[in-house]
């Protein structure tokens, strides 16, 4: 059986007023057909205003029993909802409840607090049917059809009344300053022991601690709606595409001083065309060869010159190497030139090392390639001088024996 309960004396004075709401406009219409039955037809009604469901609904005191014995909250804050980007938009509560029209209710049954959830999330598609499609293609969703109830939907994300804006006003594709800060956060809600990794993490320091929009928060590698299964081989070997779109970025990395060339010389040394190459051919195909996030991390990225766990540091260089290369020596990080292309600032050995080369080779071939131009050209013009000289040898004799003949 279905049972509200709330405060008595605003439940009788409901039950005493409600029909009045509905008779007055009922008695007003058949006024209106009497005096003016001529007069064009009255707009359709605009539905329940807020102040009339807020009337019960802002009562601390108002829940619903569930199946399970428990008792679901129904009381909303109405600060919160007026600033909310629902609020401020000025839409109704019968916008999303378009169920809800009158008083009594239609009934409403659910087995506990996440059976409601789960039936009443959808109405968010009414208005946002592109972000709700999206999300069918999720991991979470994928999750929810599997069984798992607790797999995240909207209203675990963005609330039910109290959603706050995410995107600029006058720039949908960026982020507010102030959603940058909450999605963290809001992960957090079910992703909590990786968001306590995140927070410490170079990345997340900056933006949580300093604030800084330039680092990534967790939709930047993950996606917002249809956010991708992170333990799959296809999202393993897009993930170093998923780095450069922001360690390519030279606007970005000229703040900082890091170079931007992780992705041309990953994919220029054996690691990186590997990993291309399975990418290209067979995206779902497992491969041992590292990607960026089995040096540095996932979500416990520090900074490179940390002593614990920084790539500039030696030694922890080594043991990240080991983890592939058991048998690597001391001497065997000495090979890895940090994603930088040789200068003369950076490795300047190899710099010249390959700046001989580059002088050197073109230089052998292109002068072997002369000499053997050169020989040729002699060769056919030997040639061709001794057909000429046989020709003119053969003249010379005829001529010889005609004027003997003639004498």
């Amino acid at each position: 059986m279905r049972k509200v309960f709330m405060a008595a004396p605003r439940t009788d004075r409901l039950r005493r007023n409600w029909p009045i709401f509905g008779l007055v406009p009922a008695i007003g219409l058949a006024a209106l057909a009497f005096v003016a039955p001529r007069a064009a037809a009255a707009p359709p009604a605009q539905g329940v205003s807020n102040d009339t469901c807020l009337a019960c609904h802002a009562s601390p005191a108002l829940s619903l029993a569930m199946g399970n014995g428990g008792t679901l909250p129904l009381t909303i804050d109405e600060s919160k909802f007026h600033s909310s980007v629902h609020g401020e938009a000025g839409l109704n509560c019968v916008d999303c409840h378009k169920t809800i029209s009158e008083y009594p209710h239609p009934k409403f049954t659910a087995a506990d607090r996440r059976d409601a959830t789960l039936q009443l999330y959808t109405a968010c598609r009414q208005c946002h049917a592109e972000q709700y499609e999206r999300t069918l293609d999720s991991v979470h969703q994928r999750a929810l059809a599997g069984g798992n109830r607790e797999a995240a939907v909207c209203t675990d994300c963005h609330t039910a009344h109290a959603v706050q804006r995410v995107t600029n006003p006058n720039d949908r594709k960026q982020l507010t300053a102030e959603a940058r800060q909450r999605i963290p956060q809001t992960c957090a809600r079910c992703h909590n022991a990786i968001f306590e990794k995140y927070k410490k993490s170079v990345h997340g320091a900056a933006l949580l601690e300093n604030i800084n929009p330039d680092v990534p928060t967790c939709i930047d590698c993950h996606g917002v709606h249809n956010i991708g299964d992170p333990t799959t081989a296809a999202f393993r070997l897009k993930s170093p595409q998923i780095c450069a779109k922001c360690h390519t970025d030279p606007a970005r990395m000229s703040k900082y001083g890091i170079s931007t060339q992780v992705l041309t010389t990953y994919v220029a040394d054996f690691h990186g065309t590997t990993v291309t190459l399975f990418e290209k051919q067979t995206p779902d195909a497992q491969t041992n060869k590292p990607v960026c996030y089995d040096c540095h991390g996932i979500h416990d990225i520090s900074r490179v010159d940390d002593p614990q766990k920084g790539l500039e540091i030696k030694q922890n260089l080594l043991t990240r190497c080991q983890r592939c290369h058991p048998d690597a020596t001391s001497n065997f990080p000495d090979a890895w030139l940090s994603h930088y292309i040789p200068s003369p600032e950076k490795t300047p050995l190899v710099y010249y090392v390959n700046l001989f080369y580059r002088i050197f080779i073109p230089a052998l071939l292109g002068g072997m390639t002369v000499l053997v131009v050169l020989d040729a050209a002699r060769r056919i013009y030997e040639k061709a001088e001794g057909r000429k000289g046989k020709g003119e040898g053969r003249y010379a004799k005829m001529k010889d024996e005609a004027e003997s003949s003639k004498s």
